[in-house]
């Protein structure tokens, strides 16, 4: 571990709050949240100063605090931004896990900084970061069939073929998240890509 990465980690799942969104594609980062918050042995409490659901643990002796904004997705960066204000993490070392409509169902991919292409989310947390080069772990969710509206498609519950197949994917998303914490971006996306 270098000194650039001793620092805490603050890995933050992209949703929705209130049980409508629960099971909606959208979502998928508060479900990696929520394992990886098992995976700890931890429960999520609410971070008043922040306005997001919190946990402090720490993978490999590395402190790692694991989010859930309290707010609607396009508004999640204020959460973000106070997190990484009030425990210093600066936003190289932040991890948004969001949905991707530009990956097919089921692909979890790595990288850093980019475009945001069209995900208020993401938007919401360069904004509030002042900039796009935090780490991202990008959850395919495909792209609407037809010609259905993406903001519609992102707002349904997955479809039965895609929901036998959600807590693999989801456990694998964790997976990339803990290695990517681990050993860092280039040989993570290495083993993982």
């Amino acid at each position: 571990m270098t000194e650039a990465t001793a620092g805490p980690a603050l890995v933050v799942g992209l949703g929705n709050p209130g049980p409508e969104y629960e099971r909606t594609r959208h979502n998928v980062g508060f479900l990696v949240a929520d394992v990886l918050a098992g995976r700890v042995g931890g429960r999520f409490t609410v971070h008043k100063k922040s306005g997001a659901d919190l946990l402090e643990a720490r993978l490999d002796g590395r402190k790692v605090l694991i989010a859930k904004p309290r707010t609607f997705m396009n508004l999640s960066g204020r959460p973000v931004a106070a997190l990484a204000r009030f425990f210093s993490v600066p936003a190289t070392e932040v991890i948004a896990v969001h949905d991707e409509l530009d990956l097919p169902f089921g692909t979890v991919r790595l990288k850093r900084g980019g475009g945001e292409g069209g995900h208020n989310g993401l938007r919401s947390v360069s904004q509030s970061l002042t900039t796009k080069d935090y780490l991202r772990v990008r959850f395919g969710i495909g792209r609407p069939p037809g010609r259905q509206d993406p903001a519609d498609f992102v707002l349904k519950p997955f479809s039965g073929t895609e929901r036998k197949e959600l807590p693999v994917i989801v456990e694998q998303a964790a997976d990339a998240v803990e290695l990517l914490l681990r050993v860092g971006l280039e040989p993570a996306q290495n083993q993982l890509h």
